[in-house]
């Protein structure tokens, strides 16, 4: 039996069919479509071509949406696929996830997680912030985010991700299908998102000691650079948010 509290909090979260029809939740749906229109279909191309790397490596086809719907990472994912084959320890698991993910405790310091309301859509919320939805939601005030429309936000882009793994897997083992690999979307993808970030800003001092940081990084400690690198920036704009309020003070 469920205990009581959750019984409650599970009534207090859950929408209604009515009220996801609502009028302010089809706008939320409309206006995040609009959000990830773009950043979705690059998303469902990646997700395809992580479909064909998993029948490709000799897993079933249904691993691929199992890998999306559950650990929904990106590329770890496809780092997961050839620590399954190889039937890698779950601690080597569990560090290559810490040292490729890791980046992530440091969206919490600017996602808007406070304006997602009940405890069951903070936890999709927490459990769904990938790189495209953190870029999508810091891009504009959090004010202009509404709970709904971040939720949907992140749906749509998990439902583009897993569906392409799904096509691309169905499409490996029926058709045999082989295709370039298409890491390089990544890069592009993040390049965009970032480039769109700095003019919706106007501000071009974030980007530069970003790349200042991942430069120092790869300099000091070219192994975990990506750790180091997000770890240095984080200090160097506390140290910048710092100095401005003591040059207004």
């Amino acid at each position: 039996m469920e205990p009581p509290g959750f019984a409650i909090a599970w009534r207090r979260d859950r929408p209604s069919i009515a009220g996801v029809l609502a009028p302010g939740h089809r706008s939320d749906l409309r206006a995040a479509a609009g959000d990830v229109a773009g950043v979705g279909a690059g998303m469902f191309l990646l997700g395809t071509s992580f479909g064909l790397v998993v029948v490709g490596s000799g897993l079933a086809w249904w691993w691929a949406p199992v890998f999306s719907a559950v650990v929904y990472a990106g590329s770890l994912e496809f780092l997961l696929v050839t620590l399954a084959v190889a039937g890698t320890p779950l601690a080597a698991v569990a560090l290559t996830t810490l040292l490729v993910n890791g980046r992530h405790v440091f969206y919490g310091l600017s996602f808007p997680l406070h304006r997602v309301r009940g405890r069951l859509g903070r936890a999709y919320a927490v459990f769904a912030l990938i790189d495209e939805a953190y870029a999508l939601t810091t891009a504009r005030p959090a004010e202009a985010f509404s709970s709904g429309r971040i939720l949907w936000s992140q749906a749509l882009l998990q439902v583009s991700w897993v569906s392409g793994g799904l096509v691309g897997a169905l499409a490996g083992e029926r058709f045999s299908l082989h295709v370039p690999a298409l890491a390089f979307l990544f890069t592009a993808l993040f390049v965009v998102l970032a480039t769109e970030a700095t003019v919706a800003g106007r501000e071009a001092a974030g980007p530069l000691l970003a790349v200042a940081c991942a430069l120092v990084a790869r300099l000091v400690a070219p192994g975990e650079m990506l750790l180091v690198a997000m770890a240095l920036f984080v200090a160097v704009l506390l140290v910048r948010y710092r100095a401005t309020e003591v040059r207004r003070a």
